[in-house]
């Protein structure tokens, strides 16, 4: 049974919501940040960029205190503002393309994460989770929620769809042309319902944040372990979510990229890859697959595409069927020597959202010798990994919705 609890978000004010919200540090240029940090006050990037405030960058512990004294600040500044009792959030995005999304924001179980109820299919990279597990302990909030996702379930549905009748508390259209909504549920026999229906999941799945929830894991662990009262009803038990149901999942692939050859020549390359590659030069015509088992290259200025010749590799598991899986069997390990995905700095990672082009533009910066493009997971064979017990590599999937972080906190 998956335990899913409402909370007390700590949230901007409704007039500030807007200019709060941001998105991942890491998603910003330098132009950007710096736009924003300039002449946006309440952005949520002076919090998680502290260093702004002294023209300069700060890491580590340092940098951690000083996040935490921002959003410290940002509070007595009633920028934020906790909720009086504890609410599920229902959250709604409709992206420029018009996608929608439905799904409740809500305190996920770190024992659920543990026990397995909470499934994963992707392997991490470790020395992130343990960043992230001592930024955490020390600026004690999560700010950018897990995204869960479950089974399609008519009356998470219906509740969903009935709070949205009301007038939403935020709502606000970023500068990608996506709209946030949020309306906080209060109401007792709403809370039971929702809870109820959640109870009934014998799984649920990491859709995206296999970090975060890794990190927010590591915390719980180490908080209980230094607690000797501890009860089990502590807020470190929990992390913050965004849970979905399956249908309104969005799955992108992410295209590897990769410094060199491994001491390889092109030619001996190619001959290598021949062995259980099928290999067609498509020139300077950008070729991007669009079934499993075929993957587009980049190389020298050409593209390629590549036909796995299935004769000569074997199906033993549902992680030897996906394709990110593969290229690491047949290529990334044998041939370029990339033993270590989780911690190897040879490789790097593009997601699927931009298009093909985006490895021509790596590889020509001079950063990058080859890529190399696949189609999406699809949430079956996502399922069916995370099932069997077994974890897929690294950045095998990139999905949507993304929200914004700052928009609900949980404290801890």
């Amino acid at each position: 049974m998956a335990k899913i609890i409402p909370f007390k978000a700590v949230r901007p004010t409704r007039d500030k919501v807007s200019l709060v919200a941001s998105r991942s540090y890491q998603t910003y240029t330098q132009a950007e940040r710096e736009a924003r940090l300039d002449y946006n006050p309440f952005s949520f990037l002076h919090i998680v960029n502290p260093g702004y405030k002294y023209d300069r960058e700060i890491s580590g512990t340092e940098r951690y205190t000083l996040v935490k004294n921002r959003y410290l600040e940002f509070k007595e500044d009633h920028v934020f503002e906790q909720d009086k009792s504890p609410c599920y959030y229902v959250y709604k995005i409709v992206d420029r393309d018009y996608q929608v999304f439905n799904g409740i924001i809500a305190a996920a179980s770190a024992e659920d994460y543990e026990k397995d109820i909470i499934k994963k299919h992707e392997d991490t990279i470790e020395y992130r989770e343990h960043i992230f597990k001592d930024y955490l302990k020390t600026v004690g909030f999560n700010a950018e929620p897990v995204l869960l996702t479950y089974p399609d379930n008519p009356v998470i549905a219906q509740t969903i769809s009935e709070v949205q009748k009301e007038r939403s508390e935020f709502e606000f259209t970023t500068t990608f042309r996506d709209t946030h909504y949020l309306w906080p549920i209060e109401d007792k026999e709403t809370l039971d319902r929702i809870a109820t229906e959640f109870e009934t999941m014998q799984t649920i799945y990491i859709a995206d944040g296999h970090h975060r929830s890794a990190s927010s894991y590591l915390l719980y662990k180490d908080q209980k372990e230094n607690n000797p009262d501890h009860n089990g009803d502590e807020s470190y038990n929990y992390f913050m979510s965004y849970l979905i149901p399956e249908s309104d999942l969005k799955i992108h692939e992410f295209n590897r990229l990769i410094k060199d050859l491994n001491g390889l020549s092109k030619e001996e390359f190619l001959i290598q890859l021949d062995t259980i590659y099928r290999i067609e030069n498509r020139g300077l015509v950008p070729y991007k697959p669009s079934k499993k088992h075929h993957f587009s290259m980049y190389l020298d200025g050409e593209f390629y595409s590549l036909y796995l010749r299935k004769a000569l590799y074997d199906f033993n598991t549902s992680l030897d069927t996906l394709d990110s899986q593969i290229l690491y069997n047949t290529i990334l390990k044998p041939i370029l020597g990339i033993n270590d995905l989780r911690n190897d700095d040879r490789i790097m990672y593009s997601n699927g959202k931009k298009d093909v082009m985006n490895i021509k533009m790596s590889d020509d910066s001079d950063k990058f010798v080859v890529g190399f493009g696949m189609v999406p997971v699809n949430i079956e064979e996502m399922k069916h990994i995370a099932n069997d017990g077994l974890k897929m590599p690294p950045k095998s999937t990139f999905i949507e919705p993304k929200l914004r972080s700052g928009v609900t906190i949980y404290e801890f």
